[in-house]
């Protein structure tokens, strides 16, 4: 059975596929969130609370698969733009509430076009989105146990 990256080239390594697919949505998603003042990350984080305001920073990382110490800056850029908020909880003040304010709701609008404008790019059918969805979930699920037994 052939493996994953058993060509020399990159264009045999499903992680150079993987990573040059992502490469490319960046490039495509950049000019779309430059007119919203954002960063794709950033938009992650707000698309994020949009689906679920209030949330703490740590249910915000297991949600993006990011750190405290790659969401902490974040954080505090979209604070600093007034877009979030952040709160220490008070029945628990090691934890830190995240919440949109009315500048970051309204951004919501305002960015409505933008997963049009990706899904016209990538003119997939639902069916299909969904099922490369999945077996890419599926694909990091089994990496992330795969890094974890390394360590």
């Amino acid at each position: 059975m052939k493996k994953p990256d058993d060509n020399f080239g990159v264009d045999g390594m499903l992680c150079f596929s993987l990573y040059s697919a992502s490469h490319a949505f960046t490039q495509l998603y950049r000019p779309l969130l430059d007119k919203l003042g954002l960063t794709y990350p950033q938009y992650l984080v707000m698309v994020s609370l949009w689906n679920r305001d209030g949330q703490n920073v740590k249910e915000l990382g297991k949600t993006l698969f990011l750190d405290s110490s790659t969401l902490t800056p974040l954080l505090k850029r979209l604070n600093a733009a007034e877009l979030i908020t952040r709160t220490r909880n008070p029945q628990d003040e090691r934890e830190v509430l995240l919440h949109l304010t009315e500048k970051g709701r309204a951004l919501q609008k305002q960015a409505g076009d933008v997963m049009q404008c990706i899904g016209e790019a990538a003119a997939l059918d639902a069916k299909t989105l969904d099922n490369l969805r999945s077996t890419i979930d599926s694909l990091r699920g089994r990496l992330h146990v795969a890094a974890r037994s390394e360590m």
